[in-house]
């Protein structure tokens, strides 16, 4: 005779476990439900560490009723009956019987504080991932109408995150991630770059004195190798107080090999001949650039770190670090370049509803596995 589940009936301990910290978050329960004590053992975890609402509302429930008697504990399910109807609330298809599942499931109880570190390791590693997904969202967001701003304050918010994490799992010297870096990502037009970086290099030519003004602009902030390459050469060239025209940095650009990929001198000449517009509008947007596909490149590193289950909170932390100061060298340029400074955002708190009735649970039973003594 088949089984038509009831929409409230409980079905949360046959629910396949997607990662390890499922079972954690049961024994750290189990543990805590078994012997409310225990709560003063546990640190650093709170509702949001749970990776399921019936977990979180669980421990919510857990953490703010009264503790029970011990003695009066033992004998009766009172408090289980009120965890029961606090978490209820929170999420609806929790029963007594998966509260005895949990104490059933739990290996040690006094084992509360590593499961409890488990718990917020993984934690850890699920506020890096949706932080470093806002940052690059944000990045490839066209509707932004100031997206480095945008782009700015994803990163100091995440700056923000890897610090809360860093204040218990201090990064410990020598220990970055062994995950593979992602390979860069296209976030902006590549046609367009390098019609803007070939307009940049002609008025730069035309105008070498404006090229001091434009200090904060790099080689590495070009699309192209070639463009990089002649900016080196015009930057040079001003440095030396030699002359400049399209000539004197097409000769540059052979001393330095530039023409060895195959370029034409011709090719170079004509980039070099058409200038328009100011060396400072078109260096800002070969730097908005940069500041941009660097933020993509940053998020997608930490991203990466994230999802390899074999870095610790320690190693999170390192390599988050690492990866923000590429985001802060550009940030440091680009306010010389714009003005421009932006604020760390501030993150809204968010408040728990009341609780709902729910039935009775009767009292605790632990198992104690042969040959154990709790």
């Amino acid at each position: 005779m088949s089984h038509n589940p009831d929409p409230d009936e409980d079905d949360l301990g046959t629910i396949p476990a997607p990662h390890p910290v499922f079972h954690a978050e049961q024994a750290l329960l189990g543990a805590l439900l078994f012997d409310p004590r225990l709560l003063g053992d546990v640190a650093g975890i709170s509702a949001g560490s749970f990776s399921t609402a019936a977990h979180a509302a669980l421990f919510t429930a857990i953490s703010t009723l009264p503790p029970p008697d011990p003695a009066e504990h033992a004998k009766n399910a009172t408090w289980l009956n009120q965890v029961l109807i606090a978490g209820r609330d929170e999420a609806r298809g929790l029963s007594a019987s998966y509260l005895h599942t949990l104490i059933q499931v739990c290996p040690w109880p006094r084992h509360a504080p590593a499961y409890a570190r488990m718990v917020e390791a993984e934690h850890v590693r699920r506020r890096l991932r949706a932080a470093a997904d806002r940052l690059v969202q944000t990045v490839h967001d066209a509707s932004l109408p100031q997206p480095v701003q945008a782009v700015l304050a994803e990163a100091d918010a995440l700056t923000v995150t890897v610090g809360d994490i860093a204040t218990r799992f201090p990064p410990r010297a020598g220990i970055l991630p062994r995950t593979p870096v992602p390979p860069p990502a296209v976030v902006h037009d590549h046609t367009e770059a390098a019609e803007e970086e070939q307009l940049l290099l002609a008025t730069a030519t035309a105008r070498p004195a404006d090229v001091e003004s434009v200090r904060w602009l790099l080689a590495e902030d070009f699309t192209q190798p070639l463009h990089a390459g002649l900016w080196q050469c015009l930057t040079t060239l001003v440095r030396r107080h030699e002359p400049v025209d399209p000539v004197t940095v097409l000769w540059e650009a052979q001393r330095r090999g530039l023409l060895h990929d195959g370029s034409e001198p011709s090719d170079v000449l004509r980039l070099l001949a058409e200038p328009a517009g100011s060396v400072g509008h078109w260096g800002q947007r070969a730097l908005t650039r940069s500041l941009l596909t660097a933020a993509d490149q940053t998020g997608r590193r930490i991203q990466a770190y994230s999802d390899d289950p074999m870095n610790t909170p320690f190693q999170l932390v390192a390599g988050a670090r690492r990866a923000l100061a590429d985001i802060g060298a550009l940030r440091t340029r680009w306010q010389h370049a714009t003005g421009h400074s932006h604020p760390p955002p501030t993150r809204a708190a968010r408040a728990s509803p009341a609780a709902r009735r729910a039935p009775t649970v009767s009292p605790p039973a632990r198992p104690v596995a042969a040959g154990r003594t709790p």
